[in-house]
């Protein structure tokens, strides 16, 4: 068939909710192929999301209708996303012949036996895997859940913002969809793949194994430290620094002096994540190391990165080998792409079954 003629599919777009920005992704698919349609990024106020927890939901909104306008418009149903650290997930057995109904009663029977909070505060959500091995009569159930508070903040502060949120994800469901993307060519079995995403506040360890998270790490560091430096040497106000570090507008003496010592020390940080990694059980070592987040664009640093660990870096950029809507700049998309990961990754989400 004619690519021309195959039906394309919009998706919803993916707003990854930070704590120093928004992040906004819109796919389509025609045929078996992605295209971006559209993206944004927008600043948040410092006081909007604290710890990843959302605490004013007017101002999150506000951000999120600026991207609808870079977007362009069009755009009527979105899907976000609670971070891993507020989430339970455990993997159950129940028998087979349970009905939909029964099932759904046995998962919140289940639950109440290992979620510390009462049901009626939590938000609950479950899939069924299939058989369990050498058990034919059981299934494995994946049972996910957290506290209703965060999954009702995101959803009013994006309701306000004129969209429909259809979905509350769970960001590392989002990592692992764009790790299959990001490896797309590479089937090797028993492959081990690390995802790095250096946040505003945190730095994330993922390992994946056959896709799917076999390791995760979190640790207190990230891209405001780097703000702070800066700040503290130059006297910027903290909008002027982010806008000249997405930008690469620094000057020699701030790159110098503040942002090749920082890169120094986040190689360090990545190295010091994975010997824990190596250190928690016998692990074959990890084939690519993807780097995201805002501080993975910094010039140089894959390369130093990889010096220090000793295995290949890659700046991760999931829209490599989409098709680009003619207004996207590709050259400043692959200076935003490493930000816009997680945003990607719960657009994806759209697609699935």
């Amino acid at each position: 068939m004619l690519s021309f003629l195959s039906k394309q599919e919009k998706g919803w777009v993916g707003i990854d909710i930070g704590s120093s920005s928004i992040k906004m992704v819109a796919l389509s698919r025609r045929g078996k192929g992605l295209r971006l349609d559209s993206y944004a990024i927008v600043p948040l106020p410092s006081s909007a999301v604290i710890d990843s927890s959302i605490q004013d939901t007017a101002q999150v909104a506000e951000a999120v209708e600026k991207g609808l306008k870079i977007c362009g418009g069009g755009l009527t149903t979105c899907v976000a996303a609670v971070p891993s650290s507020a989430v339970i997930t455990k993997t159950i057995q129940l028998n087979s012949a349970f009905t939909d109904f029964e099932l759904e009663e046995q998962v919140k029977l289940e639950a109440d036996r290992f979620i510390p909070y009462p049901l009626n505060e939590i938000a609950l959500d479950f899939e069924v895997l299939g058989p369990v091995e050498g058990s034919p009569e059981l299934n494995d159930i994946l049972l996910v859940a957290c506290r209703r508070d965060d999954v009702e903040m995101r959803e009013d502060a994006l309701n306000s913002s004129g969209l429909k949120c259809e979905v509350v994800d769970v960001d590392r469901f989002a990592s692992e969809r764009v790790v299959s993307l990001l490896e797309k060519g590479d089937e090797r079995e028993d492959r081990l793949v690390g995802l790095v995403d250096i946040g505003a506040s945190t730095l994330t360890l993922n390992v994946f194994k056959d896709g799917n998270i076999v390791y995760d790490r979190e640790q207190a560091f990230g891209g405001n430290d780097l703000s702070n430096l800066i700040h503290q040497q130059s006297g910027l106000e903290a909008g002027e620094v982010e806008h000249l570090l997405r930008n690469d507008e620094l000057s020699d003496e701030l790159k110098q002096n503040v942002v090749l010592p920082f890169r120094s020390t986040v190689s360090q940080q990545v190295s010091r994540s994975l010997q824990f990694f190596y250190s928690s059980g016998p692990h074959n070592e990890l084939s690519k190391l993807y780097i995201l987040g805002g501080v993975a664009a910094i010039e140089g640093l894959a390369a130093q990165m990889q010096a220090e660990v000793g295995v290949e870096v890659e700046v991760a950029n999931p829209f490599a080998g989409m098709d680009l809507a003619s207004k996207i700049n590709a050259g400043r998309l692959s200076q935003d792409a490493p930000t816009l990961v997680k945003a990607c990754g719960l657009a994806l989400r759209s697609f699935e079954g």
